[in-house]
């Protein structure tokens, strides 16, 4: 069930069949994270505290590229993987705020996307994501994952993520991207 303005929607009867149009009309009328595969609406969790607390990454994502031009937000905010598919990245960014991908009611494309692992799937972020945002031709996709206390930079070769870095409490996690950019799992995990 999917609450849009009061109204109570059964989803599973609908899935496979809805249509692009139908997911962006639902999606403005509600507050859910709401994604979007093939004709499927995937009702996403509800943030937990923690969830929301280790999103302190957006801000140091925003004031290093504050000053180089770039543009970084938070979900809810839609990005199309390709027609038919749309996920909402816990953060996206892009080097310049002109981008032209950066569309108002969804961007087209990203630079950088981070997704933090809920423990309701695991899966979606660590596999099925990382498989859109390869489709899609993002550079780079942060994993940062609770369940272990890790965060995952892969980088874009071609046509497949190379794990540029797996890094563990005690060490610092770089972008390959963003030159300079870096930041210490302690600090991500241990926000408060």
């Amino acid at each position: 069930m999917c609450s849009a303005r009061g109204l109570e929607l059964d989803l599973l009867p609908l899935q496979g069949l809805w249509i692009e149009a139908q997911y962006l009309k639902l999606t403005d009328q509600t507050s859910h994270l709401v994604e979007f595969d093939g004709g499927i609406i995937e009702v996403l969790p509800m943030p937990t505290d923690k969830h929301q607390v280790i999103l302190l990454l957006y801000d140091l994502l925003r004031k290093f590229l504050r000053p180089l031009g770039g543009k970084v937000l938070v979900a809810p905010l839609r990005l199309q993987i390709r027609p038919g598919t749309f996920r909402e990245p816990d953060i996206l960014l892009v080097r310049d705020a002109r981008d032209p991908r950066r569309q108002d009611r969804f961007w087209l494309g990203a630079d950088l996307v981070v997704e933090i692992v809920s423990a309701d799937d695991p899966e979606r972020d660590i596999v099925t994501k990382r498989a859109d945002y390869t489709a899609a031709g993002i550079p780079e996709y942060w994993i940062v994952n609770p369940l272990d206390a890790t965060i995952t930079v892969l980088a874009l070769e071609g046509d497949a993520y190379r794990t540029a870095g797996l890094y563990l409490r005690g060490e610092q996690a770089a972008s390959v991207l963003l030159a300079g950019f870096a930041i210490t799992v302690d600090e991500v995990f241990d926000a408060e």
